[in-house]
């Protein structure tokens, strides 16, 4: 199997590329990484310019000799390549698996809405830099290589599911490139944000038409939460509880899915 490493936000070091290829190389021999130069491109903030990481998305993504994306890392950037990549996804891009949460879950969010290729919620390359991220990572690779269930989000009950970081979610609101979650499990994690934006944010998805008709609502990490002055009282799991009331669905409890070592994968639709 051949894996391409795109970075549509962020660049990642090269000790990243060589890290995860070694493992990947011993743990899943199968298994062709190719890390694309462009992850290791700067331009300020970035990975590159928007066209130069457009460009290097759309090569891997048309190339039939590659059978997966999977991105390097998240930061921020990915939503800015949307309009220029999506019109150009060929034949080769719809019969691809792409992996990765964050930032990337703009893209993943316009993959699923236009119904190009298999989206999942997953760790990526980078997390191979956690402690015990080679268990991390090995869920991600395991599924791609293998369909190693193993590495599914353990409460995924085989109803559709869909998972995103709360502040890409906020921001695809209102957007074209929101998919239609109808009948889907809504996973929501966080991290590095304070408690009063995480609420905010809450307010929005629960007050979101684009959102109606969810099955249900599950939160998953949210952590390294930012100091909160004043301090903030109430409990998370309230204010998910809360946003889930103004959908009109039930709040599922906890999954395992996040900015951590415990991240699993979560397909969008159904495993």
């Amino acid at each position: 199997m051949r894996i391409g490493v795109v970075a549509p936000a962020r660049p990642i070091d090269p000790v990243v590329a060589a890290r995860a290829g070694a493992f990947a190389a011993i743990a899943y021999p199968e298994v062709d990484l190719v890390f694309h130069p462009q992850c290791f491109e700067h331009d300020g903030h970035f990975a590159g310019s928007d066209a130069v990481r457009a460009a290097a998305f759309l090569q891997v993504a048309n190339d039939p000799a590659f059978d997966a994306i999977w991105f390097a890392r998240g930061g921020y950037g990915s939503n800015r390549i949307l309009d220029a990549v999506m019109p150009q996804l060929n034949a080769a891009a719809a019969r691809k698996t792409y992996a990765g949460y964050s930032d990337m879950g703009f893209v993943l969010a316009a993959l699923y809405a236009r119904r190009i290729g298999r989206p999942i919620h997953a760790p990526m390359a980078t997390d191979i830099n956690r402690a015990k991220g080679d268990e991390t990572v090995a869920r991600t690779l395991g599924w791609l290589a293998r369909g190693d269930r193993q590495g599914l989000e353990p409460g995924l009950d085989g109803r559709p599911a869909a998972a995103f970081n709360l502040s890409i979610l906020a921001a695809l609101i209102g957007t074209p490139w929101l998919p239609d979650l109808t009948d889907h499990v809504l996973v929501i994690e966080e991290v590095s944000e304070p408690m009063y934006r995480i609420d905010r944010m809450l307010w929005t998805v629960g007050h979101a038409t684009q959102l109606r008709g969810l099955a249900g609502v599950r939160l998953g990490v949210v952590n390294d939460i930012q100091a909160n002055e004043p301090a903030w009282t109430e409990p998370l799991e309230v204010m998910i509880a809360r946003t889930a009331a103004t959908l009109g669905v039930p709040y599922l409890g906890r999954a395992a899915v996040g900015h951590s070592q415990a991240n699993h994968v979560v397909p969008f639709g159904i495993a």
